[in-house]
């Protein structure tokens, strides 16, 4: 099958179906692919808590105190025209979702704002009752609905960005329930599919976010940057099993009640890890990095919880304040058979954000013409460490950008497209055979693993060169040509092409924070602990004739 569109936008996730909605308003005909249900995969779904943006409606604000607390968590890194553009656009953004009657919860006619960890006032909207990210998708959606010249293709797997003359023309996929090859033209590429979380055995992200994206971006003869910053939060929900809940759901609460941190003897330890805050009266604060770093260190020390963490005990709050901050979602955890004021929960630290990704300018164009990124798919806003809340904003703020300036750029090109361009992609998928090898979906969870234990929160010399090799031995396993097990869905040609894009991304990551011989931000090396002001710079990353080279650049500073 061939399609033809002026736009296409890969993922459909919160910046992917903004991106779709500016590029229709600007009249370009637009194609929203998505390997999942459209607007129903990615990370903004899922995101159940706060949207950091200076509206100032309860609190006096401005958007250049939100940059500088979004520099100052980037620990030197950030880009700071990008930076600048998601705190400044962010307000418009906020209140054009409020138009759209998303439900920003109010008090006293204004929409209401918490103070987060990292922001020096309150400025993080939200929908009640971990409600946040699903408003946000329902409403997106609801939006699309108003736009003829969008066409959203869901199930579609895309394979390669199909580049002739060194411009990005289109695209070939999958269609997953088929078994169908398609191809794309497209004046303009967009590619909007999150991070890579999906790389680590424990993930807050849902299931497609392996870090395809950065794949496509990199065999298409884009950069990369910043691919070494993970950042893993801290009390991800561990155990009893949690259905239809976020699993980082529990630091919001945590901060309000009081809830405390506990070792596997039930034994507090916190203060053992916390540094003093100078900003709360002296008080211990036990930060997201330190609280990784105190769970981490006590499961080592033998001190965890059955399930390999930490407890995380409200029990010491009585029953009516639970059900006051709780409100419903009591009602959500007792189906799930979690009574708070009568057990303990236990958490572990779990992978949540990549703030690395592909590099672009202000117009969210890539080093290759006609292709662009948005979302979490672009590295640089957030440096060493993104702060909380900006998640939703850059997904919203980045996704309007790179719409508008898509489909300005495919006003002003012929399309591009020819057969001869896609030939290799289409010949690879064409070669796929069922032959003996591997069980890919075991070897997906052998990589999530080597990722977890060898490049996870902390790292060493010794362990990433360790996963290097094992990576490497998985990509021998798994060969060049694609395994397949039957003629329409197939899951094992799935996991094949997966683990293509997997295998690449990981290995970006891995060779990246090897080469960063220090401690900044969400990269935390043990061999190498405190930031060293040598290293401030970005590592960008490109991809010549199958290897992963990494070159030194100064972060953008604003002007």
């Amino acid at each position: 099958m061939h399609l033809e569109t002026d736009v296409l936008i890969i993922g459909a996730g919160g910046a992917g179906m903004y991106a779709a909605i500016e590029a229709a308003r600007a009249g370009a005909s637009v194609i929203l692919a998505d390997r999942s249900l459209i607007g129903r995969g990615g990370a903004t779904v899922m995101a159940q808590m706060t949207v950091a943006v200076a509206l100032g409606e309860q609190t006096p604000d401005h958007w250049e105190h939100h940059l500088a607390d979004t520099l100052a968590a980037g620990r030197g890194l950030c880009d700071e025209n990008l930076a600048a553009m998601l705190c400044e656009e962010g307000p418009a953004r906020i209140r054009e979702m409020d138009a759209w009657k998303v439900g920003w919860a109010r008090e006293d006619g204004h929409i209401k704002q918490a103070h987060a960890p990292g922001h020096d006032r309150p400025r993080c909207v939200y929908v009640d009752f971990l409600a946040t990210g699903p408003a946000v998708s329902r409403t997106l959606r609801a939006q699309l609905n108003h736009f003829d010249g969008v066409r959203r293709v869901g199930d579609l797997l895309i394979v390669d960005i199909v580049v002739r003359d060194c411009v990005a023309v289109g695209a070939v996929a999958l269609h997953t329930p088929t078994g169908e090859i398609v191809t794309i033209a497209a004046k303009s590429t967009i590619i909007g599919t999150g991070g890579l979380t999906r790389l680590y055995r424990r993930n807050s992200a849902s299931s497609n976010m392996s870090g395809d994206g950065y794949a496509l971006a990199l065999r298409a003869g884009a950069e990369l940057v910043d691919m070494e910053f993970v950042q893993f939060f801290p009390i991800g929900h561990l155990a009893p099993r949690l259905v239809g809940m976020d699993p980082i759901m529990w630091d919001p609460f945590r901060y309000k009640l009081g809830g405390k941190l506990l070792n596997g003897d039930h034994q507090p330890f916190e203060e053992e890890y916390a540094a003093r805050d100078s900003r709360s009266d002296g008080a211990y604060v036990l930060t997201r990095d330190l609280a990784t770093y105190a769970i981490t260190k006590e499961v080592e020390a033998g001190r965890g919880s059955p399930a390999g963490g930490a407890w995380l005990s409200f029990r010491h709050i009585p029953e009516a304040d639970i059900r006051r901050a709780f409100g419903p979602v009591v009602d959500r955890l007792a189906e799930n058979g979690i009574d708070l004021a009568r057990q303990d929960v236990e958490v572990a630290p779990i992978a949540h954000y990549h703030m690395g990704g592909v590099r672009v300018d202000t117009s969210f164009a890539t080093s290759v013409p006609g292709l662009f990124a948005c979302g979490e798919a672009v590295g640089g806003a957030n440096g060493a460490n993104r702060l909380s809340g900006n998640a939703i904003t850059e997904a919203l703020v980045f996704g309007a950008r790179a719409g508008q300036t898509a489909a300005r750029h495919a006003s002003g090109v012929a399309q591009g497209w020819t057969e001869a361009a896609a030939k290799t992609s289409v010949d690879m998928l064409k070669s796929a055979s069922a032959r003996p090898g591997p069980n890919l979906a075991e070897a997906v969870a052998r990589l999530q693993a080597v990722m977890a234990d060898k490049v996870g929160a902390f790292r060493t010399a010794e362990k990433l060169d360790a996963a290097l090799a094992d990576l490497d031995a998985l990509a021998r396993e798994i060969g060049d040509t694609p395994m397949i097990s039957a003629k329409a869905f197939d899951p094992v040609l799935v996991d094949w092409l997966d683990l293509r894009q997997m295998l690449l991304v990981a290995r970006s990551v891995a060779i990246a924070a090897k080469a960063r011989t220090e401690s900044r931000g969400a990269h935390q090396r043990e061999d190498y602990p405190g930031l060293d002001k040598a290293w401030t710079h970005n590592q960008v990353v490109t991809l010549a004739g199958g290897d992963i080279a990494l070159r030194a650049a100064s972060p953008a500073k604003r002007g």
